[in-house]
């Protein structure tokens, strides 16, 4: 497996606040912010926020599985404002890369480049070449070889990324994924899109 800049390393480690896989969340009731990726309604009643990791197997089900169906009903039609926020869980310097080639892709390109980073994991994960999975996924987005290695070793950008999860950590604390908030209210775990329907609900009806 060849490993990204050691910055990448550096930053996972001083991240690692007692991860287990993909353990629960404690979270908060935090509104969007200018660091967060969206999709939407911004002026929905109801907002979705949603803490994952490019690398937890549990947030690519959720996507794979679930997200498709909740997007069409919800996203797609204006009735949520969805947030997405950036945390790290092991393998954190595959997350970590992963999140800052999404970004390098650009906003209108990010969550495409999430989405295929969460179908290709199993696949990554099996050939132990997180450089070259991701690369490829970074191709397929517009970007050349440059520009990704240029991406994931970018120390600003780390620097950034360390900034968010740390924030999540200390002020939410958020240590693990997936976890989600509707209108404040959080939900642990893996979510099926009856509990999000239940959740969304009462958020609409105001309870």
């Amino acid at each position: 497996m060849r490993l990204f800049d050691r910055r990448v390393l550096v930053l996972a480690a001083a991240l690692s606040v007692s991860l287990a896989g993909c353990d629960k969340l404690f979270g908060n009731k935090a509104a969007a912010t200018a660091d967060d990726m969206s999709m939407g309604n911004p002026a929905a009643k109801v907002t979705v926020i949603e803490y994952a990791s490019a690398s937890c197997p549990h947030c690519a089900r959720f996507n794979d599985d679930v997200f498709p169906a909740f997007k069409a009903k919800y996203i797609d039609t204006g009735k949520i404002n969805y947030v997405f926020r950036e945390f790290l869980t092991p393998p954190e310097n595959f997350a970590a890369a992963g999140f800052l080639t999404a970004r390098c892709a650009g906003k209108d390109n990010y969550f495409k480049v999430l989405d295929t980073i969460y179908h290709d994991q199993t696949a990554i994960y099996q050939s132990g070449d997180f450089h070259g999975g991701l690369l490829r996924i970074a191709q397929s987005a517009g970007l050349s070889e440059s520009q990704f290695n240029n991406c994931v070793n970018d120390e600003k950008a780390i620097n950034q990324l360390q900034d968010r999860v740390e924030r999540y950590a200390k002020q939410d604390g958020i240590t693990g994924t997936p976890t989600f908030f509707v209108n404040g209210k959080k939900l642990d775990g893996e979510q099926t899109l009856a509990s999000l329907d239940a959740a969304i609900a009462a958020a609409q009806a105001g309870k």
